[in-house]
């Protein structure tokens, strides 16, 4: 294999394929970057079993090939290389790569390209044309609220379902729950129903920043493999087996008590009283009083034991009766900072039963939390 390309364009090919390495395997070619020709351009691919990207950048071929190099290796040695052309080579039937950069030559040891798992590939299902802001804005919703231990598999991933015109992305941790509805330019042929590794999400999020071509997902007909493929760029995930919670059954249908707020103010006050929680089980206690004239008020206490205690209010519009709840404070911040400004509406039936926020006006995203109990004064 002989092929050249720049610095700059290697460097960030290197560096997108390089999130889907693994960190630790007990298979080796996993921890490696698979770089082959295709055509007249350079094919760089990585997997850890579970996703597996694929990135296609310009190159200059003079000779095809294929080799796998060590990551961590090849991406900090690019990196560290001026921007300048990269000529890389390997000899036949060898399996060391020469990279030569301006005045700096290396020869890397890598491993044969026929060793490398199969990335899995869709010749037959369904294709999904998908609009990138409005996906990247609905995985940033729902992403953060998965399960990040293997306890219940099903609660690592995201569970995606596409019905007539709408998408939704739903996650749940057992704690709390996140439901985001798009509305899609098309409608697929069939309703498309599966749990989608979180992971892969967060990971195709940070691809669609800038994006504007739509996303293409594809789904093969075993609904095992999952492909959103943009126009340099593949993502292949695994799909998790199982059935996802309803979850529909968790929101609740009516509230006692609604504060309308300013979602920017009760992240600072959140974040205030979070100083505080850190030493007292990361627990936040909300009360919503209503007001004869004038706003309503929420007022937000947290307690160190032993150490002291805090308390910060803020106005509000309230419907219905007071109210009292206690959330933990991590979760209300991972919330808040996704609902960004605007204002925001927080819903209680009381202070044993789930809370709910959503954006006041909006009825695409709801977002559920269960309750700390505490002893109220």
């Amino acid at each position: 294999m002989r092929i050249t390309t720049d610095q700059e364009t290697f460097q960030r090919g290197l560096n997108v394929v390089a999130r889907a390495v693994a960190t630790r395997s007990t298979l080796p070619q996993t921890s490696h970057i698979h770089i082959a020709t295709d055509g007249d351009r350079l094919k760089l691919s990585a997997t850890n079993l579970e996703i597996a990207i694929t990135n296609w950048i310009t190159a200059k071929v003079e000779e095809e090939g294929a080799i796998t190099i060590p990551a961590r290796l090849l991406t900090e040695f690019v990196g560290s290389l001026p921007n300048a052309p990269i000529s890389l080579s390997v000899a036949p039937r060898s399996r060391q790569a020469q990279i030569i950069c301006a005045r700096n030559e290396a020869t890397i040891s890598g491993m044969d390209a026929e060793d490398f798992p199969p990335i899995p590939t869709i010749t037959e299902g369904q294709v999904i044309r998908l609009e990138p802001g409005a996906l990247r804005e609905a995985i940033e919703h729902v992403v953060f609220a998965a399960a990040t231990d293997d306890s219940r598999p099903v609660l690592t991933g995201v569970h995606l379902k596409i019905a007539e015109d709408t998408l939704t992305l739903a996650a749940a941790d057992g704690f709390r729950l996140a439901v985001y509805h798009v509305t899609t330019a098309e409608p697929p042929a069939e309703t498309v129903e599966v749990i989608i590794p979180a992971r892969a999400l967060q990971e195709l999020s940070r691809m669609l920043a800038d994006r504007e071509e739509a996303v293409a997902l594809e789904i093969n007909g075993a609904r095992s493999t999952a492909l959103f493929r943009l126009s340099d760029v593949d993502l292949t995930a695994q799909l998790i087996q199982g059935t996802f919670p309803a979850y529909n059954q968790l929101i609740p249908a009516e509230y006692q008590t609604r504060a309308t707020l300013d979602a920017g103010e009760f992240l600072r006050e959140v974040r205030t009283a979070a100083v505080f929680a850190r030493d007292g089980s990361g627990i936040v206690r909300l009360q919503v009083a209503g007001a004869t004239e004038g706003p309503g008020k929420l007022t937000i206490q947290a307690r160190a034991e032993e150490q002291g205690d805090h308390q910060g209010e803020m106005d509000a519009d309230v419907e219905g009766e007071e109210a009292k709840i206690a959330f933990n404070s991590r979760y209300l911040q991972d919330v808040l900072q996704v609902l960004g400004g605007g204002r925001i509406a927080l819903e209680s039936t009381g202070p044993s039963n789930p809370g709910v926020l959503r954006p006041e006006g909006s009825e695409n995203y709801i977002h559920v939390i269960m309750p700390m109990f505490v002893q109220w004064e």
